[in-house]
C-alpha cells in the first residue's frame, strides 16, 4: 500500500478497510463514513474506498431501487455496502474464534460472514453485485443480472429460510427465478431455488 499511496492516503485506506467488520455488524449494512471516523464523509474517504475497490481488496455492492434491465442504470452511486475481498480476512479482522466459525451457533455476526462469502463467490464468477431496497419495508441481500434475467438472492446463515424481503421482491418484479442460499439442501418451491451455501461457486 505504501508503495502506491501517500502516507496520508494510506492512513485513510487502512481506516476504511479496518471499519468493514463494524460496518457489516450493523443491522443496516450500508457503508457509513461516520463509522470510519466521526465527521467522516465521501469527500474525505471516497478516494480511499475506490483505491481498495480497484485493488481488489474489497467488493463494492451498490444499492438499486428498481430491479430492471439494465441493472446498472438504476444503481445509487451514493449508497453501497463493502465486503472484504476474502471471507477469511473478515473472520481474522473481526476476531471470531475457530469454534464459533465451525459451529455457527448463537452468533449474529455469522450472518455477515455468510453474506461476505456469497459476495466473494458471486464477484469471483464475474458478476457485478447489487442489493435492493424498497423504502424501509424490504432489503434484499443481492441482485444480479444474468443475460436479460434479473435474479434476486437472499442469504441465510441457518436452515430456517423464511424471508419477507425476497417475497416482496418476487411479488413486485415477478422474476422467472430467485435464489435462497442457506444451510438447507437443494430444493425448489414457488420459483425460488434453494441452494446450500457451499454451492455458490456454481451460479
Amino acid at each position: 500500500m505504501a508503495k502506491y499511496a501517500s502516507n496520508t492516503e494510506s492512513v485513510k485506506i487502512r481506516a476504511c478497510f479496518n471499519s468493514i467488520p463494524a460496518q457489516l455488524a450493523k443491522e443496516n449494512k450500508k457503508f457509513q463514513y461516520k463509522v470510519v471516523q466521526r465527521g467522516g464523509s465521501a469527500s474525505i474517504f471516497g478516494p480511499s474506498i475506490e483505491w481498495l475497490n480497484f485493488a481488489g481488496l474489497v467488493y463494492k455492492c451498490q444499492r438499486i431501487e428498481h430491479a430492471m434491465e439494465p441493472i446498472d442504470a438504476y444503481s445509487d452511486l451514493s449508497s453501497f455496502k463493502l465486503y472484504m475481498g476474502d471471507v477469511g480476512l473478515l473472520i481474522m479482522k473481526s476476531g471470531l474464534s475457530q469454534q464459533t466459525v465451525l459451529s455457527g451457533e448463537g452468533n449474529i455476526f455469522i450472518g455477515a460472514v455468510a453474506e461476505n462469502y456469497i459476495a466473494q463467490a458471486l464477484a469471483s464468477s464475474g458478476y457485478n453485485i447489487y442489493y435492493w431496497t424498497s423504502g424501509t419495508s424490504a432489503e434484499l441481500d443481492f441482485v444480479l443480472q444474468k443475460g436479460s434475467d434479473i435474479i434476486g438472492i437472499e442469504v441465510k446463515k441457518e436452515i430456517h429460510t423464511r424471508s419477507k424481503s425476497l417475497g416482496i421482491f418476487i411479488s413486485k418484479y415477478k422474476p422467472d427465478c430467485s435464489i435462497r442460499f442457506s444451510n438447507s439442501n437443494f430444493g425448489s418451491k414457488n420459483n425460488i431455488k434453494a441452494l446450500p451455501l457451499y454451492s455458490a461457486f456454481c451460479l
